[in-house]
């Protein structure tokens, strides 16, 4: 059943107060190309998919405090920006001065913020299951005994319904999901999740799903049960999802049109990776937070998406040695600092955006994905990665990423002193 229940677009309650109105208004911006710093970066924002942004760190380096200032930069550019919070901490609402609820609400101009909460978001797909079924009597009555807020107590459902809200609203349910919310349309959405391996998990899901649901199939179309109980469950998605847009009847060739629309489902998430940016957090001042964010950066590339740069959110006394031996350490990826905000007080964000110490952290928001150092190439016949200085001739050596992820990136090389340093293996 929780299959099912997942696959429902409907998320987020639309609230037809008279507040919210605002932000679903036409006049969101539409830009082909935005320059920002004086024109020297631009975001390409000429396709109507949004961007998916995330930051990758320990906790309490500073994942919520580079993500409100991102989104406070991209609205301030003109970009419709959409903030995503998950977890009860208030750090977010005091930096923006405003009150985030589970539903999205305009914050500041262009910047739009919501709270995840899982048991809201499972009520209405699960509403719209109890209608399905009403109206196929498929289970006899029992689904409508099916409490939601009881079911938001199992472990997962956060992750699970996360990843249904973010895929909503990157508009990848296709045509019944943009029928649904017209509104909802953004250009990039930022995304502060609970956990940074929650998150890489979820970015790397769309491809093991496709994978796993091939293997279903074919278990529904060749096993006895899978053609006893195959059609009848299908039905069931059908009419709570509208995925073959004509559910009044279930013939073998609606049953597979069925099948097939879920994979492209899943095949537009799996191959649009590129959607997906990634930035590392660090304390510089806590050697723990830096190391987590280099293995992190391991983590991602084999999630396959793209880390473009890291930030660091320094204390006032950090010297400026620490901060190049800092760069170097992340080598080739670009580095810029963050302003140690305070949390327990709202900010004048119009000042902190013109203050000259964030042209680099702007700077490097802005950068078009073109121009971002790819840090590997990944070989995915070895399933190794290899730096991208490494010539063709010298793939041969390869570093074992599962010793140790937080320094296969460095180069490719059989120079024992490196490899016994990071306790690496040269296949």
């Amino acid at each position: 059943m929780s299959s099912v229940l997942v696959s429902s677009p409907v998320i987020f309650p639309l609230s037809n107060s008279k507040s919210k109105s605002s932000l679903w208004s036409p006049s969101r911006r539409t830009i082909s190309q935005l320059s920002v710093n004086n024109g020297d970066d631009i975001i390409d924002s000429s396709s109507n998919t949004p961007r998916l942004i995330t930051f990758l760190g320990k906790g309490g380096s500073g994942k919520t405090i580079s993500s409100v200032f991102a989104a406070q930069h991209y609205a301030m550019a003109g970009l419709s920006t959409c903030l995503v919070l998950q977890g009860q901490d208030r750090t977010a609402d005091c930096l923006l001065n405003c009150k985030i609820d589970s539903s999205p609400t305009l914050c500041t101009r262009n910047l739009s913020v919501v709270r995840l909460e899982t048991t809201k978001m499972l009520l209405e797909p699960l509403n719209e299951l109890k209608k399905a079924d009403g109206r196929l009597n498929l289970t006899q009555g029992v689904l409508e005994g099916v409490v939601g807020e009881e079911l938001g107590v199992l472990p997962g459902m956060d992750s699970i319904f996360s990843l249904l809200a973010l895929v909503r609203l990157l508009g990848l349910f296709g045509k019944r999901a943009r029928k649904n919310h017209q509104n909802d349309k953004f250009d990039i959405i930022i995304y502060d999740g609970i956990s940074t391996e929650e998150t890489l998990r979820m970015i790397g899901a769309s491809s093991k799903a496709r994978l796993y649901l091939k293997y279903l199939r074919s278990m529904a179309e060749k096993s006895d049960l899978g053609r006893l109980a195959g059609p009848s469950l299908l039905r069931l998605v059908d009419e709570a999802m509208g995925i073959s847009g004509n559910p009044s009847q279930l013939t073998g060739t609606i049953s597979a049109d069925i099948w097939d629309n879920l994979e492209r489902i899943l095949e537009r998430g799996s191959s649009g990776s590129y959607q997906f940016g990634c930035f590392l957090v660090m304390n510089p001042n806590i050697p723990i937070s830096i190391s987590s964010a280099l293995r992190y950066w391991g983590c991602a590339i084999q999630a396959d998406t793209q880390v473009g740069g890291a930030f660091a959110i320094p204390t006032p006394h950090l010297d400026v040695e620490s901060v190049e031996n800092l760069k170097k350490n992340l080598y080739p990826l670009p580095f810029a600092c963050i302003p140690n905000l305070a949390v327990d007080s709202p900010q004048d964000w119009n000042a902190i955006m013109m203050n000259n110490s964030v042209e680099g952290a702007r700077g490097l928001l802005s950068l078009p994905a073109s121009q971002k150092v790819s840090s590997v190439i990944f070989d995915t016949a070895k399933k190794t990665p290899f730096s991208c200085q490494v010539s063709r001739s010298q793939r041969s050596s390869y570093i074992n990423i599962e010793e140790d992820q937080s320094c296969w990136w460095k180069r490719g090389t059989k120079d024992e002193s490196f490899l016994s340093h990071h306790k690496c293996k040269v296949r």
